[in-house]
């Protein structure tokens, strides 16, 4: 049962990669035609040095012209299949890379389309490793699969038939001894492809750790936790050796079995042609009841050749197994990332004009079924709010938010915008509505123009710069060395909460009509936070504003604090009327207050 689900899912590979192969049928149709030709060309050699030996009958008995022609035709053959190969490997080369590349960018807009969820959920160094490096394996492993298949599959006709001509008995004892080495591919391939996939999941395994570590370097080192991080790579990299080295080992096997195989084949065709020759008497060959055309020296030297070329591909196929389970197992992990199902965009209502009521109607949500977060959460914010959300660490504020964006789906209950189902409205509409400035800067490495203008594509420079103004990042853009046309890279100088500030400053250019703060200022110095608190009661005026928080001296002015605890909102009211209850806000303010002082 096992090996039939392994099969069926190689199959369903095979058929999902020939999909992609549809649109560049030209290509196949000229690697078609060019391997005719290549092996037209290979055949027709050992045929003319056949004839040129037999043109050497004995000493003194040469047919110096015979043997001449034949040696130019031979050599016309010889330039003729470079020429067929050169052009078949260019088609090739072609489809391969242009079926690759269609690949990696399907897989690419997958992952750009696909739910928060799935990000959330998958190391991304895995998912990196799926695009970039599974992608190579797959372009490595066709590159030379697709080669042989088209001038494997034409050679083993083509050489069949021709040495059915020349004799058929010692063609049957080629044919009946060849599946033979066959069967030793096959049992081998069986066993390396589970070997393969799982050693591409430990590679992806590898590169996620390699990138954490990375990304993390100087906390790793600020906490002494080199050496940990140094056993867990060593640990995976262990892994990847011994399920590398069981695949290497059962890949290795193939070629020498299937040569082995052949070296019998090739030897049975000696002998055999070698007793026919010696048999031959005149123009035919008598075997008992059975009288054959004459079978000379010249052509048990081509009928060997033959042999040797009947079963090439068979030892060639046998040396690509290796990379094509591998481009299997890496195929199957980046149909994984393109099968990901992405975010549902439908919806038929509009709102032409967002005034910015919200309510939150019995929403029930949880990460996952086990483990309760977010029930029967019930609120209404009137369009103009000013709404910060507080509590302690893990109590549901970004999972609010989450919420609120649709970057998660409801478990429970709905979500409405001035009156209208937030489900009913277009997803890429409804994100519109909002504007985000996260705690985590994220910032291209375009210009700095384009990273304020992201989002806002139409946008003037008069445009970008008034926002940038607005957000006080103006002044250290215009020390920077392009100004705003610099592009933002590891070499460029800027601060984390000049990244912060770029990011504020994108918000004030779209200018939504809903803003949402997830501790937007954290990064900031307090000089340069406090100018940005003015500019954000400009663009917060008029607007409903969330506003995730856990320094409360930033969100005193709120006209609605929402307290979270465990997923469900214990508190609400103003700043005073929250501390005038002495409940869980009151000392979560003053246990705050007390460590400033």
């Amino acid at each position: 049962m096992k090996n039939k689900r392994l099969k069926g899912v190689k199959s369903g590979i095979t058929r999902r990669l020939l999909t992609y192969v549809k649109p560049y049928r030209g290509y196949v149709a000229g690697a078609f035609v060019f391997s005719i030709l290549y092996v037209a060309c290979v055949l027709i050699g050992p045929v003319l040095y056949g004839w040129a030996i037999d043109a050497m009958i004995g000493k003194g008995a040469v047919d110096f012209a015979e043997v001449a022609k034949m040696t130019t035709g031979f050599i016309v053959s010889v330039v003729f299949s470079s020429l067929s190969q050169k052009f078949l490997n260019n088609c090739v080369n072609s489809l391969c890379y242009k079926l690759v590349r269609d690949l990696r960018r399907e897989a690419f807009y997958s992952i750009t389309s696909a739910r928060v969820k799935y990000v959330d959920t998958h190391a991304q160094g895995d998912v990196m490793s799926r695009v970039v490096n599974d992608v190579d394996v797959i372009s490595d492993g066709l590159l030379q699969g697709v080669a042989q298949l088209f001038t494997g599959v034409m050679t083993i006709l083509a050489t069949l038939a021709v040495m059915f001509v020349i004799n058929y008995i010692i063609a049957i004892v080629v044919v009946v001894l060849t599946p033979v080495s066959m069967f030793v591919a096959a049992f081998i391939a069986k066993n390396t492809f589970k070997s393969y996939k799982r050693q591409v999941a430990v590679q992806g395994e590898l590169t996620a750790h390699t990138k954490e570590l990375l990304g993390g370097q100087k906390t790793v080192i600020l906490f002494n936790e080199e050496k940990y991080s140094v056993q867990k790579f060593e640990e995976i990299d262990q892994r990847l050796y011994d399920v590398g080295w069981k695949a290497q080992s059962f890949s290795a096997l193939v070629n020498p079995s299937t040569r082995f195989v052949n070296a019998v084949i090739s030897a049975v065709v000696g002998v055999l042609g070698a007793i026919f020759c010696i048999l031959t008497v005149g123009d035919s060959l008598v075997l008992g009841a059975f009288t054959l055309p004459a079978f000379s020296v010249g052509m048990l030297s081509a009928f060997i050749s033959y042999a040797n070329q009947y079963t090439k591909p068979f030892n060639e196929i046998s040396n690509v197994v290796t990379q094509l389970q591998n481009a299997f197992a890496s195929a199957g992990r980046v149909f994984e990332v393109i099968d990901e199902p992405g975010e549902d965009l439908a919806g038929e209502a509009a709102l032409p004009v967002c005034r910015g009521d919200i309510r939150l109607e019995n929403v029930g949500f949880s990460y996952s079924p086990e483990q309760k977060l977010i029930e029967n959460l019930n609120l209404d914010v009137k369009a103009g709010s000013k709404i910060a959300v507080v509590g302690p660490t893990g109590c549901g504020k970004t999972t609010l938010i989450n919420l609120l964006m649709r970057f998660y789906d409801l478990n429970a209950g709905n979500i409405y915008v001035d009156g209208v189902n937030a489900k009913d409205i277009p997803l890429d509409e409804y994100r519109k509505l909002f504007g985000m400035v996260l705690q985590e800067s994220f910032l291209s490495g375009e210009t700095v123009a384009y990273n304020i203008s992201y989002g806002a594509e139409n946008a003037t420079r008069e445009q970008i710069e008034q926002a940038a103004k607005a957000a006080y990042c103006d002044f250290f853009i215009r020390n920077l060395e392009e100004g705003y046309d610099t592009r933002l890279s590891d070499n460029v100088n800027v601060s984390q909460g000049e990244k912060q500030l770029l990011c504020i400053a994108r918000i004030m250019l779209v200018n939504p009509p809903m803003l949402i703060l997830d501790e937007a200022t954290s990064n900031i110095d307090t000089m340069t936070e406090m100018r940005i608190q003015k500019a954000f009661q400009k663009i917060m005026k008029g607007k409903t504003s969330f506003i995730v928080a856990h320094r409360l001296s930033t969100i005193l002015d709120a006209d609605t604090i929402l307290v979270m605890d465990h997923g469900s909102v214990i508190e609400q009211g103003t700043h005073a009327e929250l501390l005038a209850k002495k409940g869980f806000y009151y000392h979560l303010y003053n246990s705050q207050f007390a460590r400033g002082e």
